[in-house]
């Protein structure tokens, strides 16, 4: 089959609308776009054949040169570098060991160390090992969690870990090196520092994107540090059998990164951050004649997305439209454009990051804010409908996935249009909370363990004995739902209390 482009981009031409990049390197939107250094690279590279190991070897040394640090390692991914990584701590290079995983009987170093404040979605990829995860808050905590099965310690580079900090990354190299324990610092969406800082600061190894401020291949990722642990990670990663044979890199995407880091250090990044002012310029010149409208250039004060944020506000009594609905509206219309939104002290706002924006991308997103922001609008109504039901008691609900169902279980109360009460989920049960305007209901509840959460906002339709409809679940899409009156057997019984203390037990 030819994808006939004459008058559409190669996604149309499948019937995806492509979206202009405002929100930053976000991997659901794609994350970067890759340099043309990087496209060359791969391109040069898919007309050979080359033995694996040998280019780990010398791409690994080539990173050395290029970092200063002892080693390099180009991962499938920044989350497949953290499961490499800690495979690697594990089993020490041993393949008999390599194996077995994610059984760990038997295995000597089965437990991972995350303060707290490092807890996240992508610790998913050290889960995945097998191992015990150990959470501590603070030094004495972190000391007596030592032992001799801890494997590492893991932390992300921000906030939590910053020098001066109770835990800070320096007070967690301290207390691991007397034990010889690595630890993974986690810097996806960092800059690259050269030398790098934390490495500098006490880190074994620390793991990058290659997709986001690298410009690199969106499945790829750069791992730099302790030779002998990067080299019983790749030992982990494909092409080698055993359970990373499922983080598939291509020689392509190998030699792609690498052009990416020999790019990063020769890159003009004043000039970058520059255009990147520019194109907020305009945008805000563009809409700076609005009624009540506000703009402002934060400049972020991390390594972490570093780039410049235009905040557009406005007063929402004035033009009648909030910051979340301009960005849904922008999400599903075309030009499609993604943007983040708020709201404080009476305001509501979008936010422009401005570094994956192409040239040209300015022009059209000031004309379509200022569109939507200088449209007439009468105010919105806050009146809601009368109930047209009671939806309080309990309720037997059922929720059709993709290719399975589950069985919960709702107890509402209902006064007046408000809703609340309790959601039981397959695993764990939490609040609820919600509304119903004639006989729409919505309802929001979220599934939450350490390092994760699943929205579940239900929108549907209420009968007397029955509500129906769907369930958006963020990042992990949609279920439908149907929910039924528990239904509770009745029957005539005789109950004897017992007048004082049994005689017997």
């Amino acid at each position: 089959m030819t994808l006939d482009t004459s008058d559409q981009n190669i996604y149309q031409a499948i019937g995806v609308e492509p979206i202009i990049n405002c929100r930053g390197t976000f991997t659901i939107i794609g994350g970067s776009v890759e340099l043309p250094e990087v496209v060359a690279a791969m391109e040069a590279a898919s007309g050979y054949f080359v033995q694996y190991d040998e280019l780990a070897e010398a791409v690994g040394q080539r990173l050395a040169d290029i970092t200063g640090a002892e080693w390099g390692l180009i991962p499938a991914g920044c989350a497949a570098g953290l499961k490499h990584v800690t495979a690697a701590c594990v089993t020490g290079g041993n393949p008999e060991k390599l194996i077995r995983i994610p059984d760990l009987t038997g295995l000597d170093k089965t437990q991972v160390i995350i303060p707290r404040y490092s807890r996240n979605a992508y610790d998913h990829a050290l889960r995945s090992i097998g191992v015990e995860i150990v959470m501590v808050e603070t030094r004495a905590e972190l000391e007596q969690a030592i032992n001799p099965r801890t494997a590492m310690i893991y932390i992300t580079t921000g906030a939590g870990s910053a020098t001066g900090q109770p835990l800070s990354l320096e007070v967690i190299a301290d207390v691991a090196r007397p034990h010889k324990i690595p630890v993974l610092a986690d810097s996806a969406a960092e800059n690259l520092t050269i030398p790098n800082i934390h490495l500098q600061r006490g880190a074994t190894v620390v793991a990058y994107s290659g997709g986001k401020a690298l410009c690199g291949p969106q499945c790829a990722g750069l791992v730099l540090g302790d030779k002998a642990l990067l080299q019983s990670a790749w030992q982990f990663s494909s092409p080698h059998h055993g359970p990373g044979r499922d983080n598939k890199i291509g020689k392509e995407e190998i030699m792609g990164m690498l052009a990416a880091v020999e790019a990063w250090v020769r890159r003009d990044h004043a000039a970058e951050w520059q255009t990147w002012l520019s194109y907020l310029d305009h945008i805000a010149q563009r809409v700076s004649d609005i009624d009540s409208v506000s703009t402002e250039v934060n400049d972020p004060t991390g390594l972490s997305n570093r780039a410049p944020v235009l905040t557009i506000s406005w007063d929402p009594a004035v033009l009648h439209i909030t910051g979340a609905e301009v960005a849904e509206d922008f999400a599903r219309n075309k030009p499609r454009i993604a943007v983040a939104s708020g709201d404080a002290n009476d305001r509501t706002s979008i936010g422009i990051t401005p570094n994956q924006m192409q040239p040209g991308n300015d022009q059209v997103v000031a004309d379509r804010i200022h569109r939507i922001l200088s449209a007439q609008r009468s105010p919105q109504s806050t009146e809601l409908a009368p109930p047209a039901t009671d939806v309080s008691g309990s309720w037997d609900l059922t929720i059709n996935y993709s290719s399975s169902s589950s069985q919960h279980q709702l107890f509402l109360e209902q006064e007046g249009h408000w809703i609340g009460g309790t959601h039981i989920s397959d695993f764990s049960q939490q609040p609820i909370v919600g509304v119903i305007e004639g006989d729409q209901v919505k309802l929001r509840s979220q599934v939450s363990r350490p390092g994760d959460t699943i929205p579940f906002l239900f929108s549907g339709r209420a009968a007397e004995d029955r509500i129906s409809g769907s369930i958006h679940l963020g990042e992990y899409r949609n279920a439908d739902f149907t929910a039924c009156r528990s239904q509770y057997a009745k029957s005539p019984i005789s109950i004897s209390i017992p007048g004082g203390a049994p005689l017997a037990t």
